[in-house]
């Protein structure tokens, strides 16, 4: 989610497919997550919910991505009813396992979004827990298959460092043979993780044939965790990258202002800091912080898509637009040689 641009032209045929790594799965170079269509920091109404994930298709956003725990099943609900009446090879849909929502289990205050509904997740690695958390989703969809299938959270950000190990022995054993088994039968076209660590990333890549990641927060022009290792060993292993959070839940879209979000919660004064000198420069060259921060994620070579979010067909249009606005190579010379950029990041030509 993004402010205005100064223009919103239509992108439907400038937006570019990518392929998705090994899978034989093209996706749109942009992608539409639903977590603020599950009521993430507001309540979202239903009919304008649904418009915007419409609006993302009609501008040529081929790749849908959601998950059980936005909104406690709401967010896939309410992209099921947008994509029910579409085409079904006009999209490729992700969701996750990881989770199952019990109706008998109070939600409680630490779910993260603050409408949604009113159900309780489960955490849930194992083999029954996947097959039905999988049942659920195409319940709440409405439709007849899923694409992707990403494993959720299984990071330290999620469990705690105690508890990590485990957890993974539990992903390996029960979601990735799971989700193994329905992709050699068929039923699903692709499987990956979805996280918020590279190192978790990286840890999966190592001991599963993946055909997809997704990671939230961080490749980003504000932070490139993921640089060194993670994204080469992707395009070794080819695995297509699909990056979440890359404005780092905000702040590279709002800017340092102060109630700027970072990593889900207010940003601290040095990231304040770091954006404000970022924007410094983009506005020296004439350059919105948020198109120099998704044009740059679009960059790196291992990025199949960039995933994001929107609570309106106006900010699906502004999205797009950002993909458009001319950046010119000074500002990325800039941004290095201020020491705020990794030199080895790949930058657009």
């Amino acid at each position: 989610m993004i402010p205005a641009l100064h223009a919103t032209p239509d992108t439907t045929s400038r937006l570019a497919s990518r392929p998705l790594g090994r899978s034989g799965l093209s996706v749109s170079s942009i992608g539409f997550g639903a977590a603020p269509i599950g009521d993430l920091y507001a309540h979202l109404d239903d009919a304008e919910a649904i418009a915007t994930v419409r609006a993302a298709h009609d501008a040529g956003i081929t790749l849908f991505d959601t998950a059980p725990l936005y909104g406690h099943g709401l967010a896939e609900q309410r992209c099921g009813a947008a994509l029910r009446g579409l085409p079904r090879n006009s999209f490729i849909l992700s969701t996750k396992v990881g989770r199952w929502m019990d109706p008998a289990r109070p939600r409680g205050d630490g779910s993260g979004y603050f409408g949604g509904l009113q159900q309780g997740a489960v955490i849930d690695y194992s083999y029954d827990g996947t097959m039905r958390a999988i049942e659920q989703s195409l319940l709440r969809l409405g439709l007849d298959h899923i694409d992707i299938l990403l494993i959720h959270d299984v990071d330290i950000w999620t469990h705690g460092a105690d508890a990590i190990d485990q957890r993974f022995r539990e992903a390996m054993e029960g979601s990735y043979r799971a989700l193994d088994g329905l992709r050699q039968s068929g039923t699903i076209r692709a499987i990956g993780i979805g996280v918020n660590e590279a190192e978790m990333c990286e840890r999966f890549a190592r001991a599963g044939d993946f055909d997809t990641m997704m990671l939230a927060g961080r490749y980003s022009l504000l932070e490139q965790p993921a640089l060194a290792s993670f994204l080469p060993l992707a395009q070794r292993k080819g695995i297509g990258v699909m990056l979440g959070g890359v404005f780092n839940s905000g702040i590279l879209a709002t800017g340092p202002r102060p109630d700027a979000r970072y990593n889900y919660a207010p940003a601290p004064p040095a990231i304040l800091n770091k954006v404000s000198r970022i924007s410094t420069i983009c506005t020296t060259h004439g350059v919105a912080l948020a198109a120099a921060a998704l044009q740059f994620a679009q960059a790196h070579p291992a990025v199949s898509s960039v995933v994001l979010g929107a609570t309106s067909p106006l900010e699906v249009k502004r999205n797009l637009a950002a993909v458009l606005q001319p950046i010119p190579a000074a500002l990325w010379d800039d941004l290095r040689n201020e020491g705020l950029l990794d030199p080895a990041a790949p930058v657009p030509a």
